[in-house]
């Protein structure tokens, strides 16, 4: 019997903790039949804060402290905010929350938000907690979007490289034979962000100006490549912390231009040595990454091939994570695979996600 098309909303809070984008389609969890109105809720500064306080106190953090319960309350809030500026009905919301921890290494993968309360608010039921069935089955958790991107590329020319950077990078390689291969690369737009905070006062490198006034540091760079997990083949994944310790210890001392530049070739050459089993003919980058133009000439002069923001294909950059989980939550619904041994190492293709229906709200 062929599956039902459903209405579905996504949410996404990426690592890079700038805000939550939401997105309408519709799917059957295969084929994606339509795209509807797409919006972003941008946190305000001091929520920012608040998260990237959250994020440092992850690993050591109790489940009753009151912190997270303000930031996820808070969260929750501009979540279903988000999904009432799309203005559309759904059968369904797909929420990824925010990570705060993820180290599959130790069974452990972390995304905050309360699903219940935000089924009650929106009146809808919500998909959420994407990536636990597949940690506790031996996984990564990560990267999730691997399919929803082969069935955006369906039509495209193959082997298709797509690039995400986020605070954090990852890959998907598809194929000509239907191979979808898929890692985390490394560090993205997280450490300079930091950076850009820290000596800017700004969220964020507009344009990779500040990247593109440096130079980057050789020695340092080279340091920071000699991690072992840059010699291990995909799939893996990583926390956006992960480098944080060897990225300030790398970085000391630079002038924050040259640290930048370094960071910036530190993201490319990262995603250029992932071990594939073609070069691609395409590569197409999503996230905010593709918005900076340092990091763009840094990944084309690593590719002998076009890279182009996904724009080019036609897919709307910045609502992309946001239709990713819609697309999952559908497919969790239908007890499709999220994940793969190719994408994320987990034994076998694997469903997840947990619902929360709506319930009344208590008087």
């Amino acid at each position: 019997m062929e599956a039902k098309k459903l209405r579905a909303i996504g949410l996404m809070s990426g690592t890079s903790l700038d805000g939550v984008d939401a997105a309408w389609i519709e799917t059957d969890g295969q084929v994606i039949s339509r795209f509807g109105p797409t919006a972003t809720l941008l946190y305000e500064d001091d929520f920012r804060r608040q998260l990237r306080r959250l994020l440092d106190l992850a690993a050591g953090i109790g489940r009753d402290d009151p912190l997270l319960a303000d930031v996820t309350a808070r969260l929750t809030q501009d979540h279903a905010i988000a999904v009432g500026l799309l203005g559309r009905a759904a059968d369904v919301i797909g929420m990824h929350g925010q990570t705060i921890l993820h180290a599959p290494e130790r069974g452990v993968t972390w995304q905050i938000g309360d699903a219940a309360a935000l089924a009650r608010i929106c009146r809808m039921p919500v998909v959420h907690d994407f990536r636990t069935a597949d940690v506790q089955a031996g996984g990564q958790g990560a990267p999730l979007a691997p399919l929803f991107h082969a069935a955006m590329a369906a039509a495209l020319p193959k082997p298709l490289l797509v690039v995400n950077i986020g605070g954090v990078a990852n890959v998907t390689y598809l194929g000509p034979g239907g191979e979808i291969i898929a890692c985390d690369t490394g560090p993205g737009n997280g450490p300079l962000d930091d950076l850009a905070q820290k000596f800017l006062g700004k969220p964020y490198d507009a344009d990779g100006a500040l990247a593109a006034a440096g130079m980057a540091d050789p020695s340092r760079l080279k340091a920071l490549l000699a991690h072992p997990y840059f010699s291990r083949p995909p799939p893996k994944s990583l926390d956006r912390l992960t480098f944080a310790g060897l990225i300030a210890q790398a970085t000391d001392g630079l002038a924050p231009a040259d640290a930048a530049a370094t960071l910036t070739a530190f993201c490319a050459e990262a995603i250029a040595r992932v071990a594939l089993p073609a070069a691609p003919s395409r590569v197409l980058v999503a996230g905010g990454g593709r918005k900076n133009r340092a990091i763009m000439a840094a990944l084309a002069a690593r590719f002998a091939v076009p890279v182009e923001p996904v724009e080019a294909a036609g897919w709307d950059g910045d609502a992309l994570e946001a239709q990713c989980f819609a697309y999952l939550a559908v497919r969790s619904l239908y007890g499709l695979p999220l994940s793969l041994p190719t994408t994320t190492g987990v034994p076998a293709p694997l469903t997840g996600g947990r619902v929360s229906q709506v319930t009344a709200a208590r008087t």
